[in-house]
């Protein structure tokens, strides 16, 4: 009998033995990702391409923002983000002004379509993940970082006003999300690293925004966390509920191994971005090697630190996936 990717990532986080590692990667397409049939079809030849377990829909971080009025364009970053190009966030008062968006705004809405697009394309048998940034990582799209750490120093009350709204609106979006078919979300987390934040800072004016957004995602069974950079705070894990955490694990504090004595959730990495992007495919095998045996294959989940750089082979991607095999 043939297990489903459901089945294994469903075994995986409850610490059953599965019939091989789950492997998960996901990619930006900065082109695709402005129309939400364009991207959800490119998200789908993607999945076709390589199997995955999970598939994770990958808009540009401005869908999040873009109803409250900021531009970006594609700049040839080689991680596929866009650039942003304006800002609506200038002064400490504008944080006050803030209006909640609800999910019917155009770009929230059109992300909502691109969602259900990649369900009904990838049936039932696969879970699929909807990206959410979490609030201060919006703030930041809003303002640009050096302008919102300056704002946080100076007016906090401010920021904490905009952080509040920028909250309502994606507790309503994951929501939504949820009536879309979704399995869980990946809730990107961007500021919770040594040269951004103090961990102390953090905890404070972010980590009850994330609560906030995570408890409305309790309703899903495969919710991944990813802590972006170096440096990071791995013991706000104790804080958020989440069934799967991803972080740049080969460059960062923990390693694999080390995180598996502190979360008793699953882990996902393995893979370091700039092997697939710039090595060979007996390098990525060596690294998946290592990672599943650093875990001992068990409550963990094969993949990247973060996205898989767009321009990155299609031999080093295919070696990812039959390292599993």
């Amino acid at each position: 009998m043939t297990t489903t990717h459901r089945e294994r990532i469903k075994a995986c986080i409850n610490g059953e033995m599965t019939d091989r590692t789950p492997v998960a990667l996901w990619r930006h397409f900065p082109e695709e990702d402005q129309n939400p049939e364009t991207l959800a079809a490119a998200t789908l030849k993607f999945q076709q391409a390589y199997d995955f377990d999970i598939v994770k829909v990958t808009p540009a971080s401005s869908f999040a923002v873009k109803d409250w009025g900021v531009e970006d364009e594609w700049q040839n970053n080689p991680e596929g983000s866009r650039a942003y190009t304006k800002r609506v966030i200038q002064k400490p008062q504008d944080w006050e002004t803030l209006k909640p968006l609800d999910p019917t705004a155009p770009h929230l809405a059109a992300q909502l379509k691109c969602l259900k697009l990649v369900r009904d394309g990838i049936g039932a048998d696969t879970p699929v993940l909807q990206t959410i940034f979490n609030p201060i990582s919006q703030a930041k799209n809003l303002a640009g970082n050096d302008l919102l750490l300056e704002h946080i120093k100076k007016h906090p009350e401010a920021v904490m006003k905009g952080l509040e709204t920028i909250t309502k609106t994606t507790v309503k979006f994951i929501e939504a999300v949820q009536d879309s078919g979704a399995d869980g979300i990946f809730y990107a987390v961007q500021h919770a690293q040594g040269h951004m934040l103090e961990l102390d800072e953090y905890k404070k004016l972010c980590l009850p925004y994330d609560q906030e957004s995570l408890k409305a995602a309790e309703g899903f069974w495969c919710n991944l966390l990813h802590l972006h950079g170096k440096d990071v705070y791995f013991s706000l894990l104790r804080l958020l509920n989440v069934h799967i955490v991803n972080w740049h694990d080969r460059e960062t504090y923990p390693s694999l191994s080390e995180a598996q004595s502190v979360h008793r959730g699953v882990l996902c990495g393995g893979i370091r971005q700039d092997t697939l992007y710039s090595g060979d495919p007996e390098q990525v095998k060596k690294e998946a090697a290592d990672a599943i045996q650093q875990t001992k294959g068990k409550k963990f989940i094969l993949g990247t630190g973060c996205v898989v750089y767009y321009q990155s082979a299609h031999e080093n991607i295919m070696a990812v996936r039959k390292s599993v095999e």
